[in-house]
């Protein structure tokens, strides 16, 4: 039986990529299922780096995985974009609705797959009469953060925002076998307008028919055992990851600067390179990068560092290039580390993570890079920026073993667009931790690395998992 499937992403690069890649998936483990993604554009105010990738996207449909660009709706103004974001997504609702019904065989309509952020088009697919499943693109463990903080608040009257200056409180989460510190909510937690906005979405979870999650059992046993359980509301959760897109690392591929770095890893030591990215919003303030730059000489080791600028304080946008390094940087630094170190701007990530001379990653940890690293084996020392890094870090060092901390005991702003500047005796240790050659974090990080690539197999936990979704679609139209 043929089977139809409307995936809808969140804007975002960071969003779009995994959702793309779960559509590759599942198209290729079933004949008989085609699936549209409807993609809505990016918004004002924040990273631009993703409009290359969908044009490239828009270019590549073929007969069963097709990609439609929505119309760009009324963008808010830069200043308001925080807390329209989700009003934003919500704008769409009425051209969702018209291209489903001008696009697809509603006869063979199997469902819609929303993106975490976008759970108002469950009412979308209800109004055409069809279930709705959900795809989130951070872990198993923050799924289980999120739905607890809302059980707290709508059961126990529990509201986790009157936290917000504690250093000391700690909290019982159901996927994590230790407590989690409130330090390491993220800020939007502690804001009660958003909070409350993210309880909206999150009691819609259990509207949807399943929530395919991108992560794989291996990597989170204690988490999947307690949505495998039934002391939660929500539907079955699937583990369908590692999902990354390994192949389209960059909108310039041809860049010289980029192409002299590779070559230049091509040329260093078996781990001896510490590469330092921070994501698509990852940018530091001049003082910062100084610190950074301050460590890096200090600890000896060859690097790559994707550096760029912060917005001013009190502003949003897209990280822009710093024009004059020179002028940022320690005096003669340039000079001094030209054998051993590369700076660039904007970096192939897992291009560079791929290179055997990379034997550690500085990562905001954000969930997409902390796949890619485990993927290739690279250990981790995180320094989260924004949104669910801290918890994304804490998983990672406290719970799992799997990196290194640099520091994660600050409180960040919206967007790390206000955070504490760390030291470069903070960075150099971390560093110097985090390429020991024989350390247990890295041994152990070999071995999970083996298990993602295992569970992507034929018969590994996420292709079972994958197959299993397939059947429930299929169940749940019959």
């Amino acid at each position: 039986m043929k089977m139809e499937l409307i995936f809808i992403p969140s804007p975002g690069e960071g969003h779009i990529r995994p959702l793309v890649e779960v559509a590759k998936l599942l198209v290729d483990r079933d004949d008989h299922l085609s699936i549209t993604i409807l993609i809505i554009p990016q918004m004002l105010g924040f990273s631009s780096g993703s409009a290359s990738y969908i044009s490239s996207l828009s270019s590549a449909s073929e007969d069963r995985l097709r990609y439609h660009v929505l119309s760009v709706a009324d963008q808010p103004n830069s200043d308001d974009s925080k807390p329209n974001f989700l009003a934003y997504i919500d704008s769409f609702a009425p051209e969702v609705i018209a291209t489903t019904k001008k696009l697809i065989n509603r006869a063979q309509l199997a469902g819609f797959v929303v993106d975490m952020f976008c759970t108002s088009m469950i009412d979308v697919a209800n109004e055409l009469g069809v279930p709705s499943y959900m795809f989130f693109t951070s872990n198993a463990t923050f799924l289980g953060l999120q739905v607890h903080i809302q059980y707290l608040n709508d059961v126990k009257n529990y509201d986790v925002s009157d936290l917000k200056d504690s250093d000391t409180t700690e909290l019982e989460i159901p996927t994590l076998t230790r407590p989690l510190p409130v330090k390491c909510f993220p800020s939007v937690m502690f804001n009660k307008e958003w909070l409350h906005k993210i309880f909206s979405q999150t009691r819609r979870f259990k509207d949807t028919k399943g929530i395919l999650v991108n992560t794989f059992a291996e990597l989170e046993p204690h988490a999947m055992k307690f949505f495998s359980g039934g002391d939660h509301s929500l539907p079955p959760v699937y583990t369908v990851g590692p999902v990354m897109n390994l192949k389209i690392n960059s909108p310039t591929s041809a860049d010289d600067k980029q192409s002299e770095i590779l070559q230049w890893l091509d040329e260093q030591p078996c781990k001896s390179v510490v590469f330092l990215c921070f994501g698509s919003m990852g940018s530091f303030r001049e003082d910062q990068a100084r610190e950074i730059a301050i460590a890096l000489e200090r600890s000896g080791h060859r690097f790559v560092w994707s550096l760029r600028r912060a917005q001013p304080p009190g502003t949003m946008g897209p990280p822009e290039e710093f024009t004059n390094l020179e002028e940022i940087l320690p005096e003669g630094f340039l000079e001094r580390t030209a054998e051993i170190g590369k700076i660039i701007g904007w970096a192939p990530q897992s291009a560079i993570l791929a290179k055997p001379a990379v034997g550690g990653f500085v990562s905001h940890c954000g969930w997409n890079s902390t796949l890619e690293s485990l993927w290739f084996g690279i250990p981790i020392a995180t320094w989260p920026l924004y949104a669910e890094q801290q918890v994304n870090a804490f998983e990672m060092v406290d719970e799992l073993g799997l990196a290194v901390e640099i520091r994660n005991s600050f409180r960040l702003g919206f967007m790390a667009v206000e955070s504490e500047l760390m030291t470069a005796e903070e960075i150099e240790r971390g560093i110097n931790c985090l390429m020991e050659q024989d350390s247990d974090v890295r041994n152990r990080v070999k071995e999970i690395s083996e298990k993602s690539h295992v569970a992507l197999m034929d018969g590994g936990s996420s292709h079972v998992a994958l197959l299993k979704f397939i059947q429930d679609v299929t169940k749940n139209i019959s």
